[in-house]
């Protein structure tokens, strides 16, 4: 169990944090309010990772606290923050953070950055090892302060999700949450019924109005109760029209609990009999797969084309057939996304003002989605030229400026985002794009 040290000036901040932690199965060796504090803290009880704040009292602050604790103790180091401006994130990379959370946060984003940082330690020094084996050298103190690169951080891109039934087998519960999200965000997009059902998810809260609206039907699955799955499936899909998309019905259905693996076996078979009807009906069976062996996984695939495999600390896909579209899995590097993202701001936001949504939570979802830190000052000046211009309209939510398109807006950004559709398939030389740009009434 490792043990976590928290560091942060603000008593709720630290009181939530336990909280999640010690929820999460982390035990927190100890709770700090300074710079000062923290290095005092992390020589006597040893943590295993820090969380910490940036901007605290005291003659050191966070990244201050966080040199000496990284050089001196060899400590792995978390920022959670709430500046994301270019000149923060620069002086923070000098001390070589294994992660950087913009506040607020979430359960999802804490578990990753603390896993993700745990293994990057762990992998370095079973590097290390290796090379003070390699050597033959006993020093290890002076060799454990040379910086060793990792292999560089690749993204997996997925698309067309749900075009097909897709199984998604896992092995670390923690991973499977992000992919859950999108893909229900991209049902959602296109229209339809849209069906998760679950033993354990923390998703609930993120699509609140969709579930209200009913364009999201959510159902935990209880142990016991996988059972009552066909009947649900039967239910939904019998008024279905034989013509896809908007009548189509996209489910998500993760099997964590595998002890009634016969059901699960029955709802496949139902799913894949109801599309050789003809029922427009994709989505993805998710399974844990370190509770059933080679045999199971064997009949869970069959008739099953798309398959993607998550080991947990090590990612690989696999395809069941060799009719599996070899286009629709893109790998790139981490540092090309940034890129991409940052020069190409514009398009990224306009795709997110499809509801209504603040500045900051537009910096969250791009770096939830892509992993690139974006200043909010660029965010909030681009949307108030928006504003100004009439085609964005703001209002009070809280303590929050929700922003949405007004009805020229929505124009307008269709417009934008076909243009910037035209021009990027022009730069790759693949024609025009198939639908024309939008009406400019």
């Amino acid at each position: 169990m490792s043990k976590i040290l928290v560091v942060d000036d603000e008593a709720i901040i630290t009181m939530q944090l336990e909280e999640r932690l010690n929820a999460m199965g982390y035990t927190v060796a100890g709770m700090s309010a300074s710079g000062e504090d923290a290095i005092e803290k992390a020589r006597r009880l040893t943590p295993d990772l820090v969380l910490m704040d940036i901007v605290m009292p005291g003659k050191l602050n966070g990244i201050e606290a966080a040199r000496t604790i990284a050089g001196e103790l060899g400590i792995p180091v978390v920022f959670v923050t709430s500046y994301a401006d270019d000149t923060i994130i620069e002086q923070a990379k000098q001390v070589g953070p294994y992660g950087y959370i913009v506040k607020p946060f979430n359960e999802l984003e804490i578990k990753a950055a603390i896993e993700v940082a745990l293994f990057r330690k762990a992998a370095e020094q079973e590097l290390l090892k290796a090379k003070v084996r390699q050597e033959g050298t006993a020093g290890t103190e002076e060799a454990g302060t040379e910086y060793i690169d990792l292999p560089e951080v690749k993204t997996i891109l997925l698309k067309d999700i749900f075009t097909d039934l897709v199984l998604f087998l896992y092995a670390d519960p923690a991973l499977k949450e992000p992919i859950f999200k999108f893909a229900i965000e991209t049902g959602l997009k296109k229209g339809g019924r849209n069906f998760f059902a679950y033993h354990r998810s923390l998703l609930q809260k993120y699509f609140l109005k969709e579930i209200q609206k009913g364009d999201l039907f959510m159902k935990r699955m209880k142990q016991g109760e996988i059972f009552l799955l066909p009947k649900i499936l039967e239910e939904c899909s019998a008024t279905l029209p034989r013509d896809p998309s908007p009548g189509s019905l996209q489910v998500l259905l993760d099997f964590s609990e595998t002890g009634e693996f016969s059901d699960i076996i029955a709802v496949k078979d139902l799913i894949l009999s109801k599309k050789s009807q003809g029922v427009p009906l994709s989505g993805i069976l998710a399974v844990d797969m370190t509770g059933i062996d080679h045999h199971q996984i064997k009949k869970l695939s069959e008739g099953i084309g798309k398959i993607i495999i998550s080991t947990g600390k090590e990612t690989t896909l696999s395809f069941a057939h060799r009719s599996f579209p070899s286009d629709s899995v893109n790998v790139v590097p981490q540092a090309t996304i940034d890129d991409v993202v940052k020069k190409s701001l514009e398009p990224v936001v306009l795709s997110l003002l499809n509801r209504p949504i603040s500045g900051y939570d537009i910096v969250h979802e791009i770096n939830s989605r892509y992993h690139v830190l974006i200043p909010q000052a660029r965010i909030y000046s681009y949307l108030y030229d928006l504003e100004k211009k009439g085609y964005l309209e703001m209002r009070a939510s809280g303590k929050s400026k929700l922003y949405s398109p007004t009805e020229p807006g929505k124009k307008y950004i269709q417009n934008r985002l076909n243009e910037f559709k035209l021009v990027f398939r022009h730069i790759m030389g693949e024609g025009p794009a198939v639908s024309p740009p939008a009406d400019r009434k």
